[in-house]
């Protein structure tokens, strides 16, 4: 049987079960992570930890409704905007979500060209990513306006039906789009290290990594596909259902 050994002590034969053996690897970068940035490998623990938390918002909402006994509004009459006199049903929640899947497209192709030090191309694509993210902060706020000055929906009391719905769309909503806004935020703040080369020669600061190496726009990546991926679960749960 292999064995391995410990650490601390490089002689000492450690059994594959031993715990000891366990923690020694997973506390070391050097076997555990080899390879891999720390900066890559936080957001992947912050990703997970954030995905628990989605979940359980998600799926309270899902308990919320399906035990209210008064009747849950229907998304096609509450997200509908009316345009040339006749109400159209989640036109606005289309073009939400059809921005986000565009901007997840131009994200993906900014970890490219960077990988390829491609920094002007990357630049450009960081910023389009931000324009459409910041856009959809502003469509999300005048769904907001909508809901809360013409249809009188507050987080504690809703004139449509069931009061769960307010808070509940407040809440899951409003903190996706908290994400969306600080990922915009970053997005920026990337863009312009990009763009002054702090990436290509090391520049110290916030977020610059080591020389020559655009990790850190595939770390963003990483984040901006998550908060695109939420929204697909969010668009089923509440406009959809």
């Amino acid at each position: 049987m292999t064995q391995a050994y410990s650490h601390s002590h490089p002689a000492l034969p450690v059994h594959p079960a031993d715990p000891k053996g366990f923690v020694a690897d997973w506390s070391s970068d050097q076997i555990a992570f080899k390879k891999v940035p720390w900066g890559k490998v936080m957001m992947w623990i912050f990703l997970v930890s954030d995905t628990f938390i989605f979940g359980v918002f998600l799926i309270s909402y899902m308990t919320a409704r399906m035990s209210s006994v008064v009747p849950w509004p229907n998304p096609s009459e509450v997200f509908a905007l009316e345009i040339a006199g006749s109400h159209v049903p989640l036109v606005l929640i289309a073009i939400m979500t059809f921005i986000l899947i565009t901007s997840s497209g131009t994200m993906a192709m900014a970890v490219n060209f960077g990988y390829r030090k491609n920094r002007k191309v990357t630049f450009i694509l960081l910023v389009i990513t931000a324009l459409l993210g910041a856009s959809f902060v502003g469509m999300q706020v005048f769904e907001w306006s909508k809901l809360i000055i013409e249809e009188g929906v507050r987080p504690w009391s809703n004139p449509m039906g069931a009061h769960q719905f307010g808070a509940a769309f407040f809440m899951i909503t409003g903190f996706h789009g908290t994400h969306v806004t600080i990922g915009v935020i970053f997005l920026v703040i990337v863009a312009v290290k990009v763009y002054r080369g702090d990436l290509d020669h090391e520049r110290p600061g916030f977020l610059t990594g080591r020389r020559g190496n655009y990790e850190v726009v595939e770390i963003m990546g990483l984040y901006w596909h998550f908060v695109d991926l939420v929204w697909v679960f969010i668009f089923a749960f509440f406009y959809l259902w």
